[in-house]
């Protein structure tokens, strides 16, 4: 049974792909409540808008920073933001980085595509 994501906004179909869901308990660095993450995307279906801002910010209890840079994913239909683009998803190599350094500060770490549940409409096809 696969399911279809779309936009609650306008409704078009975003084309994620169920094989590339992160698992439920997979381990992220900015957490993962409300929201569904993916390997990959159709970048066609999406816009995609660099943030930059500097000022504290808490992502879990441990972590915080001064400042944050990510990349806002907007529906490229209506515009609605529907999710960030992260750079804490698995390690682009097995190398454990200069000095074993945590996960993003110096191992490249694969794009993870992080999408509010919110801001998706899922139905399943049968």
């Amino acid at each position: 049974m696969a399911s279809i994501y779309s936009c609650t906004e306008c409704g078009s179909n975003l084309n994620l792909n169920p094989a590339h869901v992160f698992p439920q308990d997979f381990y992220f660095e900015a957490g993962n409540k409300g929201t569904i993450s993916f390997s990959m995307v159709d970048t066609s279906k999406f816009r995609f808008e660099k943030e930059d801002k500097i000022r504290p910010f808490f992502e879990t209890l441990d972590y915080w920073g001064i400042q944050r840079k990510r990349t806002k994913i907007k529906c490229n239909s209506c515009g609605r933001l529907v999710g960030y683009v992260y750079d804490d998803g698995p390690p682009l190599t097995d190398s454990p980085g200069q000095f074993h350094f945590g996960p993003s500060q110096v191992i490249p770490r694969a794009p993870r595509y992080r999408f509010k549940t919110k801001a998706l409409r899922i139905t399943s096809q049968s």
